[in-house]
Formats: C-alpha cells, structure tokens, sequence
C-alpha cells in the first residue's frame, strides 16, 4: 500500500482542473488516476471550436482545451495513472484499482471524484422493433468519426437535441452524410441556443419538437424509423407516424454521471442529477471526499466544468492544511419551476455560495425568490431562461444569516 495526500479519480477537464487548483493552493502530493490510455476525458473527441472562452478568455477546441489542461498539470509535475481503474474506495479513503502492472491500494488523505458520465442508450428509452446494426448513441459517433475517421452512416436521423446531437448533426453533414431530421420529445430544444442556429438552421435541418421514435425498421441494418408526435404527456399520438428512410438512427438522450463508487459510501445521492448531495465546497458528505464535474452534474460548457473544479481543488487543499470542522448546516431545496439546484446543503458560516439550478421550461422572463420557513428573504429578475443553461443565483452573508433550517429557491415565470 502507498500513501497519499490527494487522489483525483478521472483525468478529464475537472480532475486536471481540480489538480491544477490543489496544487496551486499548496498540496503537491497529488495522484491522478485515469481509466483510459490518456488525459483529457471527452474532450478529445470534440474537434469543433467554442471551448475556453470563460475559462481561457479564447476561444479553443476541446483537444486544444484539453492540452492546455494536460500541459499545466505537467509543468507543475502532477503524478498520474493512466490505463488504471479504480474498483473500490473505502470510508476510510483507502483507493483500491487495477493497472496494467497488477492491483494496489492507496491510503489517500483526501479524495476528489471526477469520473464523469455515460450516455443514456436504446435500452434505457425502451424504442421497440430489431436490433438492426446502424443505432448509435451519439457520442460513439462522435468518437468513430473525430478520432478514428469513420462515419457511421449516410443518412442520419438524429434522437434528442442535445448538444451532442446538435453539434453531431452539423458534423455529420459537414463530412457529406444527409441528416434527415432531429428530434425532440420535449415542446423545446434540450441544447444551447447557439448550437441550434449554429448546427441546424445554418444547414437546413428540420427540428421536430414534441416528437419521438416510435419503431425502427430492418431487420440485419437499419432501413428507417417512424416519428411521432407525442401529447402533453409525452405519449406518442395515434395516427400522427411518419416514416424516414434512414441507414443510421444517432441517440442524444441524455447523460448519467457514473457514481457507482460514491453510491457503495452509503452517502445521500440526489434523484434528479444522479449525484451525491454536496456542500457548498462540493463535499460530498464524507470528510475529505469532493466530486465535481459531469459526475455531480450534467453541464453545459467545460468552463463551468473547470471553475467547479477548481473549487473542489481548493475545497480539498483546505482541508488537508487546515482540516477545519465548518460546524452547522442547512439544507438548500428547490422549489417550483426549478429542476435541481446545487449544493443541497451549505454551512452557516460560510461567507458566500454559488448556487447552480436549472429552470424547468423556458422562460422570457421569470422571477427567483429565496425563502426561509415561508418568509421571503430576497427576490430578483431574470431574463431569458432555458432548460439547458445552467442558472447561477450568487448569495451573499447577509441572506446566509436570514436562513433558518433551510432556505428555498423557486422561479417564477412572469405573465
């Protein structure tokens, strides 16, 4: 067994990230340990541009954001794993994994989780008929064609309007494939709306908003699909089906952050994001313990990845020099119009906190109202609000003093 002070587990934006920031707050003795052959996580498979304008302040893409990442880590001389799983994390932060050299385990001061997230497949959306090959989610495509130089089809209709499947449509067709169509089960777009002007109307491609895959045809390969329109309910509507003859089906269905090792700590995990529940400093429950990342939550730029991050980096760094007990906390609630918000629970002393929420459906304008106990303690206006762009309510000492017991957070639309 060997010690550590800081073990990052995930080698994508965040855990560079949150490596870059812990030891630039002083902790040097830090471990990254990655599964796959190389750093950088998704990034590298993200050829376009509109990366690090946040972070960065320009413009990159993911490999190029990504290296700037990988090249700090190594001008500061960080350690990292690659090819290396980890298979159990104990309580107690002891790190169990498997490399090509065999099993080991690591006694680890403090321990950061930023393992990231898998896409939601075909199973997971029950999409009746054969399992015909030319059904992929969109991601896999995304890495056939931007790292090993395959397309996958021809003709393409594309499942969810996501990013992924936004920016897969405009690829797709730059490379010379026809994509036919994108569709959305919800009444509006899941993806930023510079991705929808950028990747579908710049390029004629229709989007079907309120509509989903109900069948698939082909038996061996995939010949076609039937679209339906779906009611209030989301269910599909009798008499509504359309047939697109298509060689290729991508799915943009949605992410799941991968915690099955934070799930086995028997810490509280929240419903809606399939994260653990954090603090204001991303911890997770367990002292020492922090998760960041897609593997807390879905996010919509790797900027916002980055600066959360950099938090946790810091978060840990604090702990293991000052190990300080924050004492009391609160718990943070979402109320109506909101989808999740994070962090779910922040001390009574601490100074200032950044809340992330994500409103339920659009909005032109809307009202946030913060309350404790039913008493109001702030409101303020905001102005175009969507579903996939993170919300940020910043709160300062003196609405942290009003919240006894817990302080919630609602949007309100304004008619």
């Amino acid at each position: 067994m060997s010690y550590r002070d800081l073990v990052i587990i995930g080698g994508g934006s965040a855990g560079l990230n949150a490596a870059i920031s812990a030891y630039e707050k002083g902790i040097h003795d830090i471990l990254i340990i990655e599964q796959s052959n190389k750093l950088g996580g998704i990034l590298n498979q993200c050829i376009h541009n509109g990366f690090g304008l946040h972070w960065f302040k320009e413009e990159l893409t993911g490999p190029a954001f990504a290296q700037k990442c990988i090249d700090k880590a190594d001008e500061l001389g960080i350690d990292y794993l690659l090819n290396t799983t980890v298979i159990n994390v104990t309580k107690d932060s002891k790190v169990e994994y498997l490399s090509p050299e065999g099993s080991d385990i690591i006694q680890a001061k403090s321990i950061i989780f930023s393992v990231g997230c898998y896409e939601r497949n075909r199973g997971a959306i029950s999409i009746p008929g054969y399992r015909p090959k030319g059904i992929y989610t969109a991601g896999s495509a995304q890495k056939y064609l931007n790292e090993e130089g395959f397309l996958v089809g021809k003709k393409v209709f594309i499942l969810g309007s996501g990013d992924i499947g936004l920016i897969m449509a405009r690829r797709m067709t730059l490379e010379g494939a026809k994509v036919v169509g994108v569709a959305e089960l919800m009444p509006y777009s899941n993806g930023l709306k510079r991705n929808i002007v950028q990747c579908l109307h710049d390029y004629d491609i229709p989007l079907y908003l309120s509509h989903t895959v109900t069948n698939v045809f082909g038996k061996n390969t995939l010949e076609g699909i039937e679209l339906s329109e779906v009611d209030d309910t989301l269910s599909p509507i009798a008499g509504t089906e359309k047939r697109f003859d298509v060689d290729t089906l991508l799915l943009s269905v949605g992410l799941i952050p991968e915690n099955s090792l934070i799930e086995s700590l028997g810490v509280e995990m929240d419903p809606i994001t399939k994260g653990p529940k954090v603090d204001e400093s991303m911890q997770i429950g367990i002292d020492g313990m922090f998760a960041c990342g897609n593997g807390l939550h879905v996010h919509d730029l790797v900027d916002f990845v980055a600066k959360e991050a950099a938090l946790a980096g810091t978060s840990a760094a604090d702990f293991l020099l000052n190990s300080d007990i924050k004492g009391e906390t609160f718990d943070i609630v979402k109320g109506e119009g909101i989808g999740y918000i994070l962090p779910q629970r922040a001390h009574v002393k601490t100074k200032s906190i950044e809340l992330k929420t994500r409103v339920r459906k659009p909005m032109s304008k809307a009202t946030i109202y913060l309350k404790s106990n039913g008493e109001l303690i702030k409101q303020m206006v905001k102005v175009n609000l969507f579903p996939a762009e993170m919300l940020d309510i910043n709160i300062n000492e003196d609405i942290i003093s009003k919240v006894n017991g817990k302080l919630e957070v609602s949007v309100v639309e304004n008619v």
